[in-house]
């Protein structure tokens, strides 16, 4: 009998979702049965990736973005109370699950309540330091009392070097049990023809996704050249709708996303880690739009830009001729050898 694995995802956006694809592929290519645990967009989108695979629904964490940047934290810490609950809950929930599942051990993305004492439990993060701005000391440190409660924390970036998280994916706490495995994507670079000059692809909580989404339709009224346009909202079924020079997707699965991305010469959406992941497997060019308020996104923002590899703007400022501004950019690149799973799959053999 295989080995059960539970592989629970932050449902914060589709990006913890999206990173843990490569993951699931992987226990199955290694001989696990891995069960998939989350909910609401990521979970149904890891259902119609894997639709061979049980998948088990765990309680929401409530998290919305203010409507103003500038009330972003506010707006966070006042869903705290709700956010310990959820935690709560989903502590009790994993319980259940891997007493009735038989799970043989825990991958958590950024789920901080998805843990047992009974098994391995690893948590996949790239945010050792959570930045807040000036109370950023406070929550990297509680940050770090969660992750301490996994067996192991994967960080998906390099230890040294050339690498694309910064001071969010690097810290000096030698007390966390550290593993750095590399960039995860699902996407795999192809020699194809251009097919589109300009790809846009959103994701995030709202209310910010749509506010991007309802921007750059108004923008993109004035663009010449030939777009894609992923809003990312997983639904039942996939509406494709085209207009003179644009055609828009509400979702696209792991297969179709990857030839439209290889298609595209510039990929314009958050610099949220998984994009910025996805983007240097791929060795893109990109144009970043940070969710307004979000430190770390902003931080991302002016790292990329600082190192010549890619440019933004504020949600508020930008305009089409912005994308202009890539041609003096390098794109991103890759900085790592692939992960070595078989390695980081001993923790659920006991070795």
């Amino acid at each position: 009998m295989k080995k059960r694995i539970l592989v629970a995802p932050l449902n914060w956006g589709l990006g913890h979702a999206t990173r843990c694809i490569p993951i699931i592929e992987a226990l199955e290519n290694h001989g696990f049965e891995p069960i998939i645990a989350s909910d609401g967009a990521a979970l149904a989108l890891l259902r119609k990736e894997f639709s061979h695979l049980t998948a088990l629904e765990l309680p929401s964490y409530p998290i919305e973005y203010a409507k103003k940047g500038l009330f972003f934290k506010l707006k966070m810490i006042s869903q705290t109370p709700d956010f310990l609950k959820a935690i709560k809950e989903e502590k009790r929930a994993i319980r259940k699950i891997v007493k009735e599942h038989a799970i043989g051990g825990v991958i958590s993305d950024n789920r901080l309540g998805a843990y047992s004492n009974s098994v391995p439990s690893v948590i996949i993060t790239h945010q050792l330091n959570v930045l807040t701005g000036t109370t950023t000391w406070i929550t990297s440190r509680i940050h770090h009392i969660f992750i301490k409660k996994y067996s192991e924390c994967w960080v998906p970036d390099v230890d040294n070097g050339l690498n694309l998280s910064g001071k969010i994916g690097h810290t000096f706490n030698e007390s966390l049990n550290i593993k750095y495995i590399g960039p995860l994507s699902r996407l795999h670079k192809k020699a194809v023809a251009k097919k589109y000059d300009l790809m846009v692809i959103l994701s995030g909580p709202e209310p910010q996704r749509t506010f991007l989404e309802d921007k750059l339709r108004i923008e993109l009224s004035d663009f010449t050249g030939k777009a894609i346009f992923i809003s990312g909202v997983v639904e039942p079924k996939e509406v494709i709708t085209e207009t003179k020079h644009i055609t828009f997707h509400n979702f696209m699965n792991s297969a179709a996303l990857e030839q439209a991305f290889n298609e595209s010469e510039l990929v314009v959406c958050r610099p949220g880690y998984t994009n910025i992941m996805d983007l240097a497997q791929l060795g893109k060019k990109a144009f970043f739009i940070p969710t307004p308020g979000q430190y770390e996104q902003e931080y991302l923002a002016r790292k990329l830009k600082k190192s010549r590899l890619a440019p933004y703007a504020t949600q508020t400022d930008f305009k089409i001729e912005d994308l202009h501004k890539a041609d003096l950019y390098k794109g991103l690149k890759y900085v790592a050898d692939d992960v070595k799973w078989k390695d980081l799959f001993c923790l659920f053999e006991g070795k």
